[in-house]
C-alpha cells in the first residue's frame, strides 16, 4: 500500500495510522474484554497469556472498517494482527505461531515487551 493509496482512502488512512501508533493492534469482532467471535476471543487469549500490550480494534462498529480491513491487507478474514506495523496473520496463523514459539520470537525481534500474564 502507498502513502497515495492511504491518503485516498480515509479508510486504510485510520488503519495505517493505528498500525503505526501501537506496537500490537489487533482488529477483531468485538473488543478484548467481550471478543464477539471465536476467532478473535482465540486471539485476545494468545496476546494476554503472552503477556503482550496490545489495542483491539473493532471491526464491527463501521462497516467501511470491518471491508476496509479486508482490502488494506488482501487478507480475507477477521481478526488480523499486527506487529510493529508488520501484519502478522489472522488467528489460526497466530495460534501455530504461538505454539511453534515464533509468536514470542517475533514480538522479542520486534521489541515488544512481553509482560506476565
Amino acid at each position: 500500500m502507498t502513502e497515495q493509496t492511504a491518503a485516498a482512502d480515509p479508510v486504510h488512512a485510520f488503519i495505517a495510522q493505528a498500525v503505526a501508533e501501537h506496537d500490537v493492534v489487533l482488529f477483531m469482532k468485538g473488543t478484548p474484554d467481550s471478543p464477539r467471535c471465536g476467532f478473535s476471543s482465540l486471539a485476545v487469549q494468545i496476546l494476554d497469556h503472552v503477556g503482550a500490550p496490545f489495542v483491539g480494534v473493532d471491526v464491527l462498529q463501521d462497516e467501511a472498517l470491518r471491508e476496509g480491513i479486508k482490502t488494506f491487507t488482501d487478507w480475507p478474514t477477521i481478526p488480523q494482527l499486527y506487529v510493529k506495523g508488520e501484519f502478522v496473520g489472522g488467528s489460526d496463523i497466530v495460534r501455530e505461531m504461538f505454539q511453534s514459539g515464533e509468536l514470542q520470537a517475533l514480538m522479542a525481534e520486534k521489541g515488544v515487551a512481553l509482560g506476565e500474564a
